[in-house]
């Protein structure tokens, strides 16, 4: 069957036709749909509609809508303290607000009507800081915000032509300087960061594989050709998404386009050089390049359609996610990877059978009796080439021959960074994936050293009584970790409803302010008479706080259901694929322990050398989906090449050639998916950080210690037992060495 479809793909005339129909596939899709990256909404919610923050939020918007909105807060600052024409400016910006309001700007304090001494009563004790809240209406989107503050900021700039503009000085210094902080300004510095960072991204994946294969092959051509490959599969993905995206199909933001970038070129570019060396091999035993493709395409192409379809479903599972960050991963992640694995099944064989031997110039492969013709027709006496013992082949013979020393050092070395796992702390801060001079956490970092922390995103908690009189504020106020309770308001529309600012003494964002949010409803509860578990339907809690509490909630969810739901898709495909319930057992085993062992290391690097406190507890999940779809990758590749040698060779015999065979291969590819993986690194936004630099320890691990040594070692050691249940074949039933 992968012959013809090979004859089908890249036959004499057929070659021209499959290139043709992807340049016009591309071509008509690009002229068409509209490009993923114009269809972004970095404003998606993330939480389901009956989250407890989610309900909280509706009720207080239509009860308590001055309390309802997306709050931005210009942090006014001089070191020194404010002076009275600091204070006079800040007058005047409230005043400019007032008469040409921003877009969607919601209802502002009227500071430019108060007199001096009432302004400066709101500045904090030491009178360095006064922090103006500047209110949006609920949905006004980040491109539109980003927009306002601009206009905010040239509205300052024009105000303050006499003097240096405050939001371009330093914090700290004896100049007045303003930041844009809140929850509206994190949202505009969060989408700038992806949206600088897409152009960065692209470019260094880019380069870094074009160096790697230049590296790797030695061939300009050969370099190129996976790159086109990868840039097919993305011309034709990204209208498909973006169409998708304006039909309201699926939802795209900024991060899941960074990371399928990294994906495709990495997954890709693997998948291209499963192939191209496979081709290579068949070129120097055969001396005409379409049967040499052929018998390359039913050699690899088994290989290369189940890995793709193996990442492709496990990517699919996370449509189970509750968390909408992890639903808007799956479609895109998935997409571009099945039509990276189509280009790779049908481009890729064209371009290689038009080019020829000709793609692997300067090192061009013949068979022996071309090379005899070459140096003959030079006058020149042909030498063979003399048998060295290669790498791969030197680790095929230990796996073979001392299969005990090699899977007991392999378990010792991934179980020691595997238990540093244990230890890791996880944050769903965050404020703490952005870099430190990014402007609203600057704002932030004033805010909390001037006054509370916890004013930057207070909670709001809701209560339901028929008694009009009842008061919780002193409750709630008895609560630890609470510095006070700021305002009480009935509801205009319901007079049974009171709502209570309350304002935490710790970071709003931490996981510390996070486990407060329950004790606030259990608090409320008990003053009015109810066990916390019945108060569902008379106290509410809102705000950034109660967001991250139910953001933790889901995430735990989404790791229970989606990394069992991921186990056992992979246990099933391998099952078909490979036919033996022991072989499915211990691959699935060895990507486990890799990946904890990545993430024990990974957090080590993290924790020690670049002084994380915590990671982002999106890190787990994010990093399990790509390592074990991507490990089982590897897996796979090696361990068909074992099963194929084994039906004509003794079983050991089959290992050392399979380790030797796929030794070059799946290691080149593992260093160029790992180097993409490690461009996110680069990045300024620390959850990629944390996720590129993770992930690709875990690939390293899969290339280096997984597949070389650890899965090739179990195949000796259980012999015939590890095709168990299907029979053996071949040369197997003899092979007393197994």
């Amino acid at each position: 069957m992968f012959e013809r479809l090979g004859a089908l793909f890249a036959g004499p005339r057929s070659k021209y036709l499959t290139l043709a129909a992807w340049i016009v596939l591309a071509a008509v899709l690009t002229l068409t749909l509209p490009a993923v990256g114009d269809q972004e909404n970095n404003n998606a919610p993330n939480l389901l509609e009956d989250s407890p923050s989610v309900e909280a939020d509706a009720m207080i918007k239509q009860y308590f809508p001055k309390a309802s909105g997306i709050p931005a807060l210009i942090v006014w600052h001089r070191s020194e303290g404010l002076t009275e024409a600091d204070y006079g400016l800040i007058q005047k910006v409230s005043k400019a607000l007032t008469d040409d309001p921003l877009n969607g700007q919601g209802e502002l304090i009227p500071l430019q009507d108060m007199p001096l001494p009432a302004v400066m009563k709101l500045a904090s004790e030491d009178g360095t800081t006064l922090v103006q809240p500047l209110p949006f209406e609920e949905g006004v989107d980040t491109d539109h915000l980003k927009e306002d503050f601009e206009r905010l900021q040239e509205q300052v700039k024009a105000l303050t032509a006499d003097s240096s503009d405050p939001f371009d000085t330093e914090i700290n210094t004896a100049e007045l300087s303003a930041r844009i902080s809140g929850p509206a300004g994190i949202s505009v510095d969060a989408t700038e960061l992806f949206q600088n960072a897409d152009f960065v991204l692209l470019m260094s994946t880019v380069l870094l594989v074009l160096i790697l294969l230049l590296l790797i092959y030695r061939s300009p051509i050969l370099a190129i050709i996976p790159l086109i490959g990868v840039g097919f599969a993305y011309a034709v993905t990204s209208p498909l998404l973006g169409y998708m995206a304006k039909e309201g199909w699926i939802t795209v933001d900024s991060q899941a386009i960074a990371i399928m970038t990294v994906l495709l070129f990495g997954a890709g570019t693997d998948y291209c050089l499963f192939f191209i060396t496979r081709f290579r091999q068949e070129l120097q035993q055969e001396a005409h390049k379409r049967t040499a493709l052929l018998h390359a395409f039913k050699g690899a192409s088994g290989a290369i359609a189940m890995s793709g379809f193996t990442v492709v479903l496990s990517l699919l599972c996370l449509l189970a996610a509750h968390y909408g960050a992890f639903d808007r991963f799956a479609i895109p992640f998935s997409l571009s990877i099945f039509i990276m694995m189509i280009a790779s099944l049908t481009l890729l064989p064209a371009l290689m059978a038009i080019i020829g031997r000709a793609s692997f110039f300067p090192f061009i492969p013949r068979t022996e009796e071309m090379e005899k013709e070459r140096a003959k027709a030079k006058g020149k006496t042909y030498r063979p080439k003399g048998s060295k013992t290669t790498f791969s082949e030197r680790i095929g013979k230990l796996v073979t021959t001392k299969p005990w020393t090699v899977v007991i050092t392999s378990v010792i070395v991934l179980g020691i960074f595997a238990s540093s796992a244990t230890g890791i702390k996880y944050t769903y801060d965050l404020l703490s994936s952005f870099p430190e001079d990014m402007p609203s956490r600057e704002g932030f970092d004033v805010i909390a050293d001037a006054f509370t922390p916890g004013e930057l995103a207070p909670v709001t908690v809701v209560v339901k009584s028929q008694d009009e009189n009842l008061d919780l504020s002193e409750a709630l106020n008895a609560v630890e970790r609470v510095d006070h309770v700021s305002e009480r308001e009935k509801s205009k529309q319901d007079k049974t409803l009171t709502s209570y600012t309350v304002v935490l003494d710790v970071n709003p964002y931490s996981e510390e302010a996070m486990a407060v949010v329950p004790e606030l409803k259990a608090a409320a509860a008990e003053a009015l008479g109810m066990k916390a578990e019945d108060a569902e339907e008379a106290v509410w809690a809102g705000g950034q706080t109660a967001t991250q509490h139910d953001t933790k909630n889901l995430t735990d969810r989404d790791n229970s259901v989606i990394i069992p739901l991921i186990i056992g898709l992979i246990a099933v495909l391998l099952l078909i694929y490979l036919r033996s319930v022991v072989a499915t057992i211990y691959l699935i085993a060895t990507v486990l322990l890799s990946f904890a062992a990545a993430l024990g290391l990974g957090w080590l690097i993290l924790h020690y050398a670049m002084g994380a406190e915590a990671i982002s507890g999106s890190i787990p999940l994010y990093s399990f989906v790509f390592l074990i779809a991507l490990g089982e990758d590897y897996n796979i590749f090696m361990i068909s090449s074992i099963w194929q040698k084994r039906k004509t060779m003794p079983l050991r015999q089959a290992i050392k050639e399979g380790v030797s065979v796929t030794g070059g291969v799946i290691t080149s590819a593992g260093l160029i998916l790992a180097g993409t993986f490690a461009v996110l690194a680069s990045l300024p936004i620390q959850v990629l950080v944390q996720f590129g630099l993770i992930t690709a320890i875990g690939v390293l691990m899969d290339t280096f210690i997984v597949r070389p040594f650890l899965v090739p070692a179990i195949t000796t050691l259980l012999g015939k037992w590890a095709f168990w249940p299907s029979k053996a074949e071949g040369a197997l039933q003899s092979d007393t060495e197994g």
